[in-house]
C-alpha cells in the first residue's frame, strides 16, 4: 500500500511533469470560486448600535500560515494562505455578504455597515451585526451558543499564489473577496469540495468498501488506461512482506488492487 508520504510524492512529480516550462499559476482543477473553511470560535452577543439592538457575531474566516490539505487531479498536496493576502482586496473595499454555509438570504453586508472585515496576523476576521427579529438569526445565535456551530468560511477568488520548487505546497499570496461572502459553517476543516478533494475520502474508505461495491470499483478502474496494466488477476494472493516492501510507488494497478482489497468468493 502507498503510505501518504509516497502518494503526495508521486502527485508533486506528476504535477511537475504536467507544468512542463511554464509555471502552472492555479492548481488545475479549483474552482473559479473556491470555498475554504476554518475552525474558529465563534462569539455572539446581544449589543446596542445605532439606537437598535443587534447579535454581534464575531469570529476568522480564515487562518493565515498555517497549512491545511487539499487534493487536485495529480493527488494531495498543502496549501496555505500567506499573511497580507487580503491587503489588496480590503483597501478596494469590496462588497461582502454574511451568510450561514453559503446559503439563504443574507443576514448582513458591508454596503449596508453591518458587516466588518480586517485582517491582522492571525488571520481575516469578521464581525457582523445582525437583525435579532429574524427567525434564522435566532436559529443561528442559539446554535453558537450550544456550540452546535463553531467554525467559519469564506469564498473568494485567487489573483496570486505559486507554487512550491516541487510542486508539493501551493500558497495564495492575494484573493479577490468582491462578491465574495463569509460566515459560520457547520462543518470545518473542508477546503475544497470538488471530486478532487473527495478523492481522499475515498482512499481511506476503500479497505472497508462492501465486496460489490469494491469489485465494481476494481472493473472500473481497469477500465482506465492511465494507472498502468489492467489485466485482472486470475487468483490474487497476498503479497509477501517483502514483494510488498518492494512494490514501486505510484499510480500503479498493484497498488489499486491491494487497496481495493478484491477477493474473489470461489477462494473463500
Amino acid at each position: 500500500m502507498t503510505s501518504p508520504a509516497g502518494l503526495r510524492a508521486a502527485a508533486a512529480t506528476a504535477r511537475r511533469s504536467a507544468a512542463g516550462t511554464a509555471p502552472m499559476a492555479v492548481p488545475r482543477d479549483r474552482p473559479e470560486t473556491p470555498e475554504l473553511r476554518f475552525g474558529a470560535k465563534l462569539r455572539a452577543k446581544l449589543v446596542d448600535r445605532d439606537g437598535l439592538q443587534y447579535y454581534q457575531v464575531e469570529g476568522y474566516a480564515s487562518a493565515f500560515e498555517q497549512g491545511y490539505e487539499m487534493w487536485d487531479m495529480f493527488g494531495p498536496y498543502t496549501e496555505i494562505v500567506s499573511a497580507g493576502a487580503a491587503d489588496a482586496t480590503l483597501a478596494a473595499n469590496p462588497e461582502v455578504v454574511f451568510r450561514f454555509n453559503h446559503a439563504g438570504t443574507p443576514m448582513a453586508g458591508t454596503r449596508n455597515g453591518r458587516l466588518e472585515l480586517w485582517a491582522d496576523d492571525a488571520g481575516l476576521g469578521c464581525r457582523a451585526w445582525l437583525n435579532p427579529k429574524r427567525s434564522d438569526v435566532q436559529l443561528l445565535v442559539q446554535a453558537i451558543e450550544d456550540d452546535d456551530v463553531r467554525e467559519q468560511s469564506f469564498m473568494f477568488r485567487i489573483t496570486s499564489g505559486r507554487w512550491s520548487p516541487d510542486y508539493s505546497e501551493y500558497r495564495i499570496e492575494a484573493f479577490d473577496l468582491e462578491r465574495g461572502d463569509v460566515g459560520p459553517v457547520t462543518y470545518g476543516a473542508n477546503p475544497h469540495t470538488s471530486i478532487s478533494a473527495r478523492s481522499g475520502e475515498f482512499l481511506a474508505s476503500i479497505p472497508t468498501l462492501p465486496p460489490l461495491v469494491a469489485q465494481e470499483a476494481y472493473a472500473l478502474l481497469g477500465r482506465r488506461g492511465d494507472v498502468g496494466d489492467t489485466a485482472p488477476l486470475a487468483h490474487p494472493a497476498p503479497a509477501a512482506p517483502a514483494a510488498r516492501a518492494a512494490a514501486p510507488v505510484g499510480r500503479s494497478i498493484a497498488m489499486v488492487r491491494t487497496r481495493l482489497l478484491v477477493q474473489d468468493d470461489a477462494e473463500t
